[in-house]
C-alpha cells in the first residue's frame, strides 16, 4: 500500500453479529480486525467471548455496561470517550444502559481465529 486507505462509514461490510450487536468490518488483515459495533437501545447482548483474540475498544456514543466475572456479577460502565480492553477468552456481555439510543463502539481485535463465540453464560469460576 502506498497511500492512505479509507473506508467510509457507509461502506463497512457485515461482520460477525450476535443478538443485540451489529458488527461491521472496516479492515481485516493478518491478526488485526477493525470494526464498528452498534448495540441497540436497552439491549443486553448474548454472553460471548472473542476466542483467541484480545479486544481493544472506545465507546464513541451512548452508555455501555460490560458485564463479566463470576456469575456475571462484575461490571464496568462506560461513557463516550472511554477506552477499554477485554482479555483473551473473557466471557462478557454488552448492555446498553440507554433504552432510546444505540451505543456505538470502535473495536480493534488482535489475534487469530474466529472473532466471537456465543456461550450460555459466564463460567462459575471466571
Amino acid at each position: 500500500m502506498s497511500g492512505i486507505e479509507v473506508v467510509q462509514g457507509s461502506a463497512l461490510t457485515a461482520g460477525s453479529s450476535t443478538r443485540g450487536i451489529t458488527r461491521e468490518k472496516a479492515f481485516e488483515e493478518g491478526i488485526v480486525l477493525v470494526s464498528r459495533s452498534r448495540i441497540a437501545g436497552g439491549v443486553a447482548s448474548d454472553w460471548h467471548h472473542h476466542g483467541r483474540r484480545r479486544l481493544y475498544g472506545i465507546l464513541l456514543a451512548g452508555r455501555l455496561r460490560l458485564e463479566y466475572g463470576r456469575h456475571g456479577k462484575e461490571a464496568v460502565d462506560l461513557e463516550p470517550g472511554d477506552f477499554f480492553r477485554i482479555p483473551v477468552g473473557l466471557v462478557h456481555r454488552d448492555v446498553n444502559l440507554d433504552a432510546k439510543r444505540e451505543a456505538l463502539v470502535a473495536a480493534f481485535l488482535e489475534g487469530e481465529g474466529i472473532p466471537f463465540v456465543n456461550v450460555a453464560g459466564p463460567e462459575i469460576g471466571a
